[in-house]
């Protein structure tokens, strides 16, 4: 039973919070309040019927700027709010450390992300279920999605029209996007693509402007979606600033873990299941921290091996991009937020009606492409944002005083995986984040075809007539070979690292079963974008959301099952 303490002279307020006074016994204990934790911690603890905890290293979401929509360059470098990850020097570009940023604070990286919501391709869930993601078929997933969305969009006579009843909320803001918006859009038109209303409809092909998570002018995270209308349930327990150490296991089953905070060590007990949702970093390192994971690597840092998983940290996908930019002859968002005068102007119609160029996360227009004729499925991503910049080695995004634009392509899957590990048996040291980019010919040849449709769309009247230059460097001066080159000695990744913890038919040659059970290994289940048996064709937080959902439904499903045996 939970103990609580009741004090009369509380204001109403306050009575309303459970103050938990000692409680080191769950049914289930969630690690990471993540995009997907915060899903698990809602669906878990609706019934009343289940003892929730979920731990989270971070802080609180209550920040301006993670509210407000433009924040996300802001959030880009805050470590008070991510991880700040960097990769080892990555031979596919160039040698270079990149810097991977991942969500530590109440919704994880969906309370730091660009907010672009995008379900993925068909045959990206076919895909998973070949790999033995069974019951993950397009037609599967897009019930869950359903259940998860609800759509704010824009009718032609102005209004806004509210469809579905999910918890997520999935905005049409072309209302709000800068009016050089639409030359992307004029661009894609001249070049024969279709320009789509909907890239998250059933067929996705061409160029629209991009949904995001946000409803009323703010931010809109896994934890607005799920954890808000949660924390006030007497049966969850949420703890921040808590650092997983290490699961226990008594050699049947995870029993519960430790975890750190305020300097303490505090351990808890898991009736049923410890779900692990910590991320595509450090899922995988809390596995192998625990025993669980390759035999070598643990034995080499003297740690116990559980199970011997090969797989875990191992067969990270992420998804690279490479953009240009130009100077614009016709007003970007650089005219209005490129000065501190200009700053103060949209600042103030901000908070005034919470509408304007700081209500729109940075990609406006966008969607899929094939890259040539050969191609069955679109294979390229691109994002066309109406302003440009410049950004320091510490992070920070300057706009450019004069008006500009940029123009980017991201290869969709990627056929390179790199891994992750731990570097010693301290749970506070980072793991070491090998991407292994561009590994494959097929690879480059894609970032190549990727650069040449933006070669395209850069020559087209639409955009020569809105251009003065481009940045350097030059993109219509750029040749296959030189192509490639720029490629890998500047393109970035677009923060997507999945498949650490896989989906798959085995132990051998992954770590989960369909169920997201580990192989082996009874009470654990790793629910994040680890998981993902290969990556999806666009951004990951959509799918780590739908993916979270369906686990819920497996993890109730079995609770029910269990009840069931008990009671006959």
């Amino acid at each position: 039973m939970f103990a609580v303490v009741t004090i009369r002279s509380l204001n109403v307020a306050q009575k309303r919070a459970v103050i938990f006074v000692q409680q080191d016994e769950f049914d289930y204990i969630i690690v990471g309040a993540g995009s997907a934790g915060c899903v698990l911690a809602d669906r878990l603890s609706r019934s009343g019927k289940y003892k929730v905890l979920l731990l989270e290293s971070g802080g609180s979401d209550a920040r301006f700027w993670i509210k407000v929509p433009i924040g996300y360059a802001i959030n880009y470098a805050n470590p008070a709010l991510n991880w700040g990850f960097h990769t080892v020097a990555d031979k596919g570009l160039a040698g270079r450390s990149v810097y991977w940023p991942r969500g530590k604070v109440i919704g994880g990286s969906s309370s730091i992300n660009a907010m672009t919501y995008v379900r993925g391709l068909a045959h990206d869930f076919e895909d998973w279920a070949q790999a033995g993601a069974l019951g993950f078929e397009w037609d599967e997933v897009l019930k869950v999605y359903e259940r998860l969305e609800t759509h704010a969009e824009m009718t032609t006579n102005g209004n806004r029209q509210i469809r579905g009843r999910g918890r997520v909320w999935v905005s049409d803001l072309s209302d709000q996007m800068s009016p050089f918006s639409q030359t992307f859009l004029d661009a894609a038109a001249e070049m024969k693509l279709p320009v789509i209303k909907d890239l998250n409809a059933p067929n996705s092909d061409g160029i629209g402007f991009y949904r995001s998570t946000v409803k009323n002018g703010y931010r809109w995270s896994s934890a607005d979606a799920f954890l808000r209308p949660a924390k006030r349930r007497g049966n969850l327990m949420i703890v921040k600033h808590a650092h997983a150490d290490r699961l226990h296991f008594d050699g049947e089953r995870v029993t519960g873990l430790q975890y750190a905070r305020k300097g303490h060590v505090v351990t808890v007990t898991a009736q049923r299941e410890v779900i692990v949702s910590a991320g595509a970093i450090n899922s995988p390192k809390l596995l192998q921290l625990s025993g669980f994971g390759p035999a070598k690597l643990l034995a080499q840092y003297g740690i116990k091996v559980m199970r011997d998983l090969p797989q875990v940290g191992r067969g990270l996908q992420d998804h690279l991009a490479i953009g240009y930019q130009f100077r614009a002859n016709r007003a970007t968002l650089n005219a209005v937020l490129g000065s501190p005068l200009g700053r103060l102007r949209m600042g103030a119609k901000y908070l005034l009606t919470r509408k304007g160029p700081l209500s729109v996360p940075v990609n406006q227009v966008g969607g899929f492409v094939r890259s040539n004729n050969a191609r069955t499925v679109p294979d390229i991503q691109l994002y066309f944002n109406p302003a440009s910049y410049e950004v320091s080695g510490s992070g920070k995004t300057q706009l450019d005083r004069q008006s500009g634009y940029l123009i980017s392509a991201q290869p969709c899957r990627p056929t390179s995986r790199g891994y992750v590990e731990i570097v010693s048996p301290s749970p506070n040291d980072a793991p070491r984040i090998v991407p292994n980019s561009l590994s494959t010919e097929a690879d480059k040849e894609t970032a190549v075809r990727g650069a040449r449709i933006l070669q395209q769309f850069a020559k087209t009247q639409s955009l020569k007539a809105v251009t003065i230059d481009a940045k350097p460097p030059d993109l219509n001066a750029l040749d296959d070979a030189a192509l490639l080159r720029d490629f890998q000695s500047r393109a970035s990744t677009v923060y997507h690292p999945t498949c650490t913890c896989r989906i798959g038919w085995s132990a051998q040659k992954s770590v989960l079963d369909a169920r997201l059970r580990v192989h082996g290994v009874a009470g654990l289940r790793v629910v994040d974008a680890s998981a993902f048996p290969n990556i999806t064709s666009g951004n990951t937080n959509a799918p780590t959301m739908m993916l979270a959902m369906k686990a819920a439904d497996y993890i109730l499903e079995d609770a029910d099952k269990v009840l069931k045996e008990w009671t006959t």
